[in-house]
């Protein structure tokens, strides 16, 4: 994949009626006995989260933070490169296990115009429930205005774009705050076999969490952050919930 590609995409493609007229797209199977349409996150053994879903998030997974500049929560999907062990072999998600909203927003994606500093709509060309000739559920209208799916997604797209947004505040106020430290975590599946070894993320450290000025505290509760601070902590109890699903698969 190319380094600069979005998670899970391969050819995004602004979505224009004239180009993708006769495109549609293949509804979500409506029992078990289908094909799934999550097999592209198969290989996805982490994805990013919005701060809007850490909770629900969090009640399934471990919730984690990327270093860097950017920091951004992450759902951590699988121990191991290129695996995610929350979709099965038929690209179904486990059912009752909560679907992070970047997952649900595919094969759709809003991408920046830098020229312009504008967003626009886009569509993964490659994505499996993307179809031609007619069939599945069409994009564009006869006279070219989009359809129901079409604005339904547009309108996922921009919720995602805020609630983004949103997380960007949360995770500076993070950064700002000293409380996150960089983590490392070690998996013993075999007895008397190597660790895998996972790192290159951050936690939030609890000592420097309970060292933060009252006021810091009461803004955080009035921003609605506490919560999802204390969402992540909770979270980290998933990770022999990761353990147990790779020793069962």
């Amino acid at each position: 994949m190319n380094a600069t590609m979005p998670l899970l995409y391969r050819q995004p493609r602004v979505l224009q009626p004239a180009q993708h007229a006769r495109l549609g797209l293949l509804p979500t199977p409506p029992d078990r006995d289908q094909p799934g349409l999550y097999g592209t996150a198969r290989e996805a053994n982490a994805v990013p989260l919005l701060a809007a879903e850490m909770a629900a998030a969090g009640r399934h997974m471990p919730i984690v933070f990327t270093e860097g500049p950017h920091i951004q929560p992450v759902a951590v999907l699988g121990l191991r490169e290129r695996q995610n062990l929350f979709v099965d072999a038929q690209g179904h998600w486990q059912a009752g296990v909560y679907v992070p909203a970047y997952v649900r927003r595919y094969p759709f994606i809003f991408l920046e115009d830098e020229a312009r500093h504008t967003l626009t709509l886009c569509i993964d060309e490659a994505a499996p429930q993307v179809v031609a000739d007619g069939r599945g559920q069409p994009l564009f209208d006869a006279q070219g205005g989009p359809t129901a799916v079409t604005r339904s997604a547009l309108a996922f797209c921009s919720d995602y774009q805020a609630r983004y947004q949103a997380t960007r505040r949360f995770t500076e106020a993070l950064r700002q705050a000293g409380v996150l430290v960089d983590q490392r975590a070690e998996v013993t599946l075999d007895a008397g076999g190597p660790p895998l070894a996972l790192q290159g993320f951050q936690v939030v450290d609890e000592t420097r969490l309970d060292a933060l000025p009252q006021e810091t505290l009461l803004d955080w509760r009035a921003q609605g952050w506490l919560p999802l601070v204390y969402g992540h902590l909770l979270s980290q109890g998933h990770w022999a919930g990761l353990v147990d699903r790779l020793q069962a698969s």
